[in-house]
């Protein structure tokens, strides 16, 4: 019965892309939550059916500063822009969130006893040697490469946690998320679903860096969530990391032929360069999450694509 009361849940980036889906989630359960974001890369947009919700509070703030607030019972920490062009506009910043706005969120939960949830990556693992990654590997990082800001970033984010939990006993969960994609996602996002979408749309020419071999895995948004919130109520022994993502691998050659072909668009594809560290494969491990969450993501490649560009299309307002 406890488990079913309203918890106050702090969502920290919940104007984001993925913040934003999980905001709803958390409300459609029947909890209050408070959406903590500087919309630097978070949108009002995303929010603005929650606005409304007597159980839903926005706040304006950027992690980096300290926030104090009582009574809360989880906290989610997703802010950190997620996409390579935003994460390198202002490296020293993102460094910043995933070190001083980490210290300032766990001194948060510890304050409040509150169970901490980090959304790290599969970036982590770097350009990957193993193939596909579980959690036990350690990854391959260059410490001091245009992306790193983001991988580093992120990798102290974690050992901030851990040191946290051994340390003050703090109930913390990891997870590591794998490329994800699905409504809400920003125009100027630059990764490459929403890039291939909205080239496509407009009939511009779809650009696939390198050769177009390299591939990716690709999770639907509410496959994540559903995964998030049953890892936050996983037991306090239980801290991850634990990897999220959908394990159906596919080239960038045949992702891009794949959204020619569900937009009905007569665009032509393109090849520019490979940019710096960009890994050649990704593909995780899940069986992890498999038996300790029960988890699986289910939404097939087609039909996700198939609602993200009904999406974009509204987004841009191109039938």
């Amino acid at each position: 019965l406890a488990e079913n009361r309203q918890k106050n849940i702090l969502v920290t980036g919940g104007a984001g892309f993925i913040g934003s889906h999980l905001c709803k989630a958390l409300l459609d359960l029947g909890h209050y939550v408070i959406c903590l974001d500087n919309l630097f890369t978070g949108s009002k947009d995303n929010i603005s059916d929650l606005i409304d919700n007597s159980s839903f509070e926005f706040v304006n703030h950027d992690i980096i500063e300290p926030y104090f607030r009582k009574n809360l019972d989880e906290i989610y920490n997703l802010a950190c822009p997620a996409s390579p062009i935003h994460y390198q506009h202002n490296p020293i910043k993102t460094v910043k969130t995933c070190t001083l706005g980490v210290i300032n969120i766990l001194g948060l939960a510890k304050k409040n006893n509150a169970k901490v949830l980090q959304a790290s990556t599969s970036e982590i693992y770097g350009d990957p040697e193993i193939h596909p990654q579980n959690e036990k590997y350690n990854g391959n990082v260059n410490s001091i490469g245009p992306r790193s800001c983001y991988d580093e970033g992120k990798r102290c984010s974690e050992t901030l946690f851990m040191d946290y939990h051994r340390e003050h006993n703090l109930k913390i969960k990891i997870i590591r998320i794998f490329n994800t994609y699905g409504p809400n996602m920003a125009n100027n996002d630059g990764r490459v679903i929403s890039n291939f979408i909205l080239q496509a749309i407009k009939g511009n020419k779809l650009t696939i860096n390198g050769d177009g071999t390299q591939t990716r895995s690709f999770q639907y948004v509410d496959d994540l969530i559903e995964g998030m919130i049953k890892m936050m109520s996983t037991n306090d022994h239980f801290t991850g990391p634990i990897n999220m993502g959908n394990p159906n691998e596919i080239s960038m050659n045949k992702l891009a032929s794949l959204i020619i072909e569900l937009t009905n668009s007569k665009s032509e594809i393109i090849y520019q360069h490979l940019p710096k560290d960009d890994p050649k494969r990704r593909k995780p491990e899940i069986s992890l999450a498999n038996n300790k969450l029960n988890w699986m993501p289910l939404i097939n490649l087609q039909d996700g694509l198939f609602r993200t560009i009904e999406y974009f299309k509204k987004l841009n307002e191109i039938n």
